[in-house]
């Protein structure tokens, strides 16, 4: 009996001796197989197209459409694909596809490799936070909670309604001793408000403001936007040129500010990738990019796939950045730590 059980274990079907005869096999069919470079001409195209999409987005013109920003705005999504067509390839027995999938792969990990890891660190002397609350959502007293729950030293709101700010500031003023309204947005700060005004970006309605916050460590000026919404349609495309024209008016706002650190927090309506919000991205770093974990898509709260809601800083060192809990907003708050 002891005999017999030793061959039969002997020549198990599960070990590793098994699984290495299936892959000198598959080897073996590969290398006596001439067509490998013939098939898969097609995925290798789609993976070639890929690479260069990524690659020279920024020469996508903006002319139809506004196609350019439209795939900058979702640029990351692009790396979704390449393990498809690399499993595609390799049911084809298509070297070919699969050495093709290899430069998008390459190009995705050099763009967007970096923002996989965790840069956060400790230490910092401030932290801020900015949420679009949604004029319509059904709960401002308990996003006002939320956000406040957070610990920021500074927090900004957009979308705010008139019927919703009297709420915001009643759940708030616990938290905040300081704070200011200018049209739909606000901002609300433990440490004292000065020269405080509007921002105008060519709406003609208020949507973005300017202040001081008198810091423990100093003045910092604090920026609060939230630029006009895009649409995509079918028969324009991306919407976006009022975006794109009132980014350019933020973006000289900036340029002229006197005070050397500064922070802009808002809901831009576009990402860092996106070429038209350049006069912003060109003078300040993203918190994300500079010390986050992760991408920190922040919208739409039910299944992020964009970061829009942008911390940005000048003069100031990040140190730390993440998204916050789902509130009864569709976008997720945000908010960062950062060394004056």
């Amino acid at each position: 009996m002891a005999q017999a059980y030793v061959t039969e274990t002997g020549s198990g079907g599960s070990g590793p001796d098994r699984q290495g005869s299936r892959f000198r096999r598959l080897a073996e069919g590969w290398r006596g197989d001439r067509g490998i470079w013939r098939r898969g001409l097609v995925t290798a195209a789609v993976a070639l197209l890929i690479a260069l999409v990524m690659l020279f987005h920024a020469q996508i013109p903006n002319g139809v459409g506004n196609l350019g920003s439209l795939i900058e705005t979702f640029l990351p999504w692009l790396g979704v694909l390449l393990p498809a067509l690399l499993v595609i390839g390799f049911v084809r027995k298509s070297a070919t596809a699969m050495i093709a999938v290899l430069l998008p792969a390459v190009i995705w990990v050099n763009s967007f490799g970096g923002l996989i890891s965790d840069k956060s660190g400790a230490g910092g002397d401030l932290t801020v936070a900015t949420h679009n609350v949604n004029a319509e959502n059904a709960d401002p007293s308990g996003t006002a909670r939320d956000v406040a729950a957070s610990g920021a030293d500074v927090v900004a709101l957009e979308e705010l309604t008139p019927d919703a700010v009297p709420t915001y500031e009643k759940a708030l003023a616990g938290t905040y001793k300081y704070h200011s309204v200018q049209g739909t947005v606000g901002l609300w700060s433990k440490y004292p408000l000065t020269g405080t005004k509007p921002v105008d970006i060519k709406l003609g309605w208020t949507r973005a403001m300017r202040t001081t916050v008198e810091s423990p460590k100093g003045e910092v000026a604090v920026y609060v936007a939230h630029l006009p919404s895009v649409r995509v349609k079918l028969d324009a495309g991306f919407t976006a040129n009022q975006r794109d024209a009132s980014a350019d008016a933020l973006g000289e706002s900036i340029a002229d500010e006197q005070l050397s650190k500064v922070v802009l927090l808002g809901d831009l309506n576009g990402t860092m990738n996106d070429r038209a919000l350049n006069a912003v991205t060109s003078q300040m770093r993203s918190t994300q990019g500079a010390a986050g974990d992760g991408f920190g898509f922040s919208w739409p709260a039910s299944f992020p796939m964009a970061r829009i809601d942008q911390i940005m800083v000048k003069g100031v060192e990040p140190m730390s950045s993440w998204t916050l809990p789902e509130t009864g907003s569709d976008h997720l708050p945000i908010a960062a730590r950062v060394e004056l």
